[in-house]
């Protein structure tokens, strides 16, 4: 796709990752519509992007159905109708075993992760079927194929993600929309504070474990954008172990658990 002039929506928009695919996609020449919960976050975006117009904020609940219903027609009346969809929004779940987690903070996890993602797929298809050109990007997890001891969850929402994506794929072959599903590793943001989750938990961005920036990822992700890729990795974690769980999942699953298993302690 090429990016100048298009229309994007980003979920996710007013920190890290979402952030900087926002940035990096207006440095192109992009117009794009910022989507978060949070109303600071989005417009210390759109101080950072000093674009002017062709950024606006949107402040949102994705797991609201009735507010993402109403996202196209009010991104459509600022920028016109949306050539892009860019689903980064996503929480991490509190580091413990299933066994210990509530209900409450499972649903959450699903709530964001994968019903977010699909109500924003489901309000926009019908718009991005209509371009001459179009995108959809989904943003899944290491996660989702390597498995985390304390983010069981977590994984399944992006598992569950991956999933859908793909079927995404196969489903819209013969449309002018190009399908993306990507997986990061282990990415330096504010994940666990932006999940509600304390800052003395040991998290999946915690500084014991090599990250890969924020600008770096959303490198990753436009990259992707522009070739039109199936799917994309992002990170050498994620890289790696996407190998290794193909060739031999148990024991990626028994390596994963054995480096990442104090994240329990």
């Amino acid at each position: 796709m090429h990016i100048s002039s298009k229309v994007f929506v980003v979920t996710g928009a007013g920190n890290g990752i979402g952030r900087q695919v926002t940035l990096q996609l207006l440095q192109a020449g992009a117009r794009v519509a910022g989507v978060d919960l949070n109303a600071d976050g989005l417009a210390e975006t759109q101080r950072l992007a000093a674009v002017g117009e062709r950024f606006s904020s949107h402040v949102v609940n994705i797991t609201d159905r009735a507010a993402v219903e109403t996202l196209p027609a009010s991104v459509a009346d600022v920028h016109g109708p949306a050539d892009a969809v860019i689903n980064v929004a996503g929480v991490i779940q509190k580091f413990v075993t299933v066994n210990d987690l509530d209900f409450s903070e499972i649903e959450k996890v699903m709530n964001v992760n994968f019903w977010g993602t699909m109500n924003m797929v489901k309000a926009f298809l019908p718009v991005l079927l209509t371009r001459p050109e179009a995108a959809l990007v989904n943003i899944a997890s290491m996660g989702s194929y390597a498995p985390v001891p304390g983010q069981a969850v977590y994984g399944a929402s992006k598992a569950a993600v991956k999933i859908l994506t793909e079927a995404l794929y196969a489903e819209l072959l013969d449309t002018r929309v190009a399908v993306t599903v990507v997986f990061p590793g282990a990415i330096g943001t504010d994940i666990a504070t932006n999940s509600g989750v304390a800052l003395g938990d040991a998290s999946a961005d915690a500084p014991a474990f090599k990250t890969t920036s924020p600008e770096d990822a959303a490198r990753v992700i436009v990259d992707a954008v522009e070739k039109g890729k199936f799917r994309a990795t992002i990170g050498r974690d994620a890289a790696t172990m996407d190998r290794l769980s193909r060739l031999n999942p148990k024991m990626a699953t028994t390596m994963i658990a054995k480096q990442m298993g104090s994240l329990l302690s």
